[in-house]
């Protein structure tokens, strides 16, 4: 013969095979006493090589070293909820501000025990592990969706009484002429009869809760992030007034120029996620 009949490809070789044995050990076996396979311990049990465990994994996508953490939220309204608040964030009402609201508490006045050392070329900067804590403060904020703007407030607790406040001020920054599209969560200061019957004096204030288990549907989650990053994790505190100065001055210094966090996921697109995720738990459940 001078050459092979047409086929559909390359034999299966004995790497093909032992390829085939890495990924079903990775994926449906565990290791004795252990969560999840090393290169190295994988290889001992099967009897090969690290480096064809890590050119297994490579080739097929598998990191067992890496995780991700996942919540589904078991609110019956959930998908009422999701589309009342998504729908102020897509096609917000005329005539009306949408605020996103919420609490960032036991913000901790670390006062570090020395000095890190500065980035330079090829290092990281540093923050010691060793700290001082000097109290904590909660962090109350509204985060206007259409301009990103924020009204904040620093108060020593985070009760109703706290709530209140947070409401009066934002009902003072406000245009009167506006109605308020406040989303917050489900804490249970927000619902508290207090409150309740400030809400009802006050009919311009509209509240619209997140399903509960759901904070990353709040918009203001992603301004508390950024004032972690960015302000509050790196730096050393000597008590909690110079805490509370230093987040009324990043907030001052955001509102000169603020940017608006845009939403762009829709409803229909986010229960199909969700859809998604609770067929693929019940699946692996079983």
């Amino acid at each position: 013969l001078r050459k092979d009949a047409p086929r559909s490809g390359r034999p299966a070789s004995v790497m093909d095979e032992m390829e085939s044995r890495i990924v079903q050990a990775t994926l449906h076996e565990k290791p004795a006493g252990a969560t999840h396979w090393s290169t190295r311990t994988l290889a001992e049990h099967l009897g090969i090589g690290a480096t064809t465990v890590r050119r297994a994994w490579r080739n097929n996508g598998l990191k067992p070293h890496l995780s991700r953490t996942f919540k589904v939220s078991r609110d019956p309204c959930f998908a009422d909820k999701l589309l009342d608040v998504v729908g102020l964030y897509l096609n917000p009402p005329e005539h009306a501000l949408v605020l996103s609201c919420d609490e960032k508490s036991q913000i901790q006045a670390l006062n570090r025990t020395q000095p890190g050392l500065p980035m330079k070329a090829g290092r990281a900067g540093t923050v010691t592990h060793d700290y001082k804590r000097h109290g904590t403060t909660t962090l109350f904020a509204a985060l206007n969706t259409l301009d990103g703007s924020v009204i904040s407030m620093c108060q020593a607790r985070h009760r109703h009484t706290e709530w209140l406040k947070f409401l009066r001020l934002i009902e003072r920054k406000t245009a009167k002429h506006l109605t308020l599209h406040l989303v917050v969560d489900n804490y249970a200061t927000h619902s508290h009869p207090a409150v309740q019957a400030w809400l009802a004096k006050h009919p311009r204030f509209v509240i619209h809760f997140t399903p509960t288990g759901a904070s990353w549907l709040n918009m203001v989650e992603r301004f508390f992030r950024d004032i972690t990053d960015k302000r509050i994790r790196r730096d050393s505190f000597t008590s909690v007034a110079e805490l509370e100065l230093a987040i009324d001055l990043y907030v001052a210094q955001h509102n000169i120029d603020p940017k608006p966090f845009i939403w762009t996921a829709s409803a229909s697109d986010i229960l199909a996620k969700v859809t998604r995720a609770k067929a693929a738990l019940t699946v692996a459940s079983r």
